[in-house]
């Protein structure tokens, strides 16, 4: 009687050892299943953020066919397999296009611009000096000159401008000195000039190919080469004292000029050619400033020293139809 009961105390304690141990395994089991989750890596922005429309039409799609009961596994498994932060995900390090942004009328080939979109026709005005050089150096002196002008561009780089220029130079003190010298020598003796100045004016009408290089910004650079006509003319004056009369209160007064006393003309074909650097008023202007500096030759008729009265002409200044040569140092606006 005692080993029944043992034996059915033993099976007993069999029994509730194999439901606990079986209750605590399914209590793990749910508690390990709950505690997984499904993983995704979430962006750093979704298109929710900005109000994207497209995503809350994706959103209120997505959100009615989870709660359709209806909705089969393999839909279900489309509608997951495409997920929202996915589709409209913004990346930081992907590069972005600059915005657009326009700036007036846009230009076409037309009559005033060229299919580049340069202007057709260019203009230009200047001033600035000239620096006598070579065998003129020895009698000319440095002074001013004007330019002005006006071309037709072909294209952002190339351009044929007509330009009018009047280039002044002086006389060395030694040119004037020793020319006083001649003058009284030939009067015999003394002409009674109190003084004697001088000057050289060269005025020309010449075609300039320019050729602009290509650069960056504001900054430009050109060449420039060139060819025409050339009218030099050389010019003594002494100092003397006139009398001036207002025509309107007929009061009469004495003035200061000078007379001219010797002059010479020359004709004469010349060429230039040099470089010059520019710089835009802004990004998107056609003014620019531009300086330059050429070198100026031209190829005058020599005619000798003959002041003895038997040649049809007197010449006492033969470098005055001698070649001449400078350069002219120019500022100004090119449009």
């Amino acid at each position: 009687m005692s080993t029944h009961r043992s034996l059915f105390g033993l099976a007993c304690r069999a029994a509730a050892f194999s439901f606990l141990a079986v209750g605590t395994a399914s209590l793990m089991q749910a508690q390990s299943g709950s505690s997984e989750k499904p993983s995704f890596q979430q962006p750093l922005f979704s298109a929710s953020e900005f109000s994207n429309p497209f995503s809350d039409l994706v959103s209120s799609s997505l959100s009615s066919s989870s709660s359709s009961s209806s909705s089969s596994s393999s839909s279900s498994q489309d509608t997951a397999s495409v997920a929202p932060d996915s589709v409209f995900h913004f990346d930081l390090k992907a590069p972005q296009p600059p915005p657009r942004r326009r700036y007036g009328r846009p230009n076409y080939a037309d009559s005033h611009s060229n299919p580049d979109g340069s202007p057709k026709w260019a203009f230009m005005a200047g001033g600035g000096f000239t620096l006598p050089v070579g065998g003129t150096h020895s009698y000319a002196s440095p002074s001013w000159k004007f330019q002005a002008g006006f071309g037709r561009n072909f294209s952002r780089t190339t351009a044929v401008l007509l330009q009018f220029d009047y280039d002044k130079m002086g006389m060395q003190n030694s040119t004037l000195n020793n020319q006083l010298a001649l003058y009284n020598t030939l009067c015999g003796g003394d002409c009674g000039f109190g003084g004697l100045g001088g000057n050289i004016h060269d005025w020309s009408f010449t075609l300039n190919p320019t050729f602009t290089l290509p650069t960056q910004g504001a900054l430009g650079a050109y060449v420039v080469v060139g060819a025409g006509f050339y009218h030099k003319v050389t010019t003594f004056t002494v100092p003397t004292v006139g009398e001036y009369c207002d025509p309107y209160y007929g009061y009469c007064y004495q003035v200061s000029e000078n007379q001219t006393v010797d002059w010479y003309t020359s004709n004469a074909f010349g060429i230039n050619g040099g470089v010059g650097v520019t710089w835009k008023f802004s990004q998107f202007s056609n003014q620019k400033f531009y300086a330059e500096a050429r070198y100026v030759w031209t190829d005058n008729s020599r005619r000798p020293f003959d002041v003895s009265g038997t040649t049809p002409y007197f010449n006492a200044f033969p470098q005055a139809s001698a070649p001449t040569t400078w350069i002219p140092i120019t500022f100004g606006i090119r449009f």
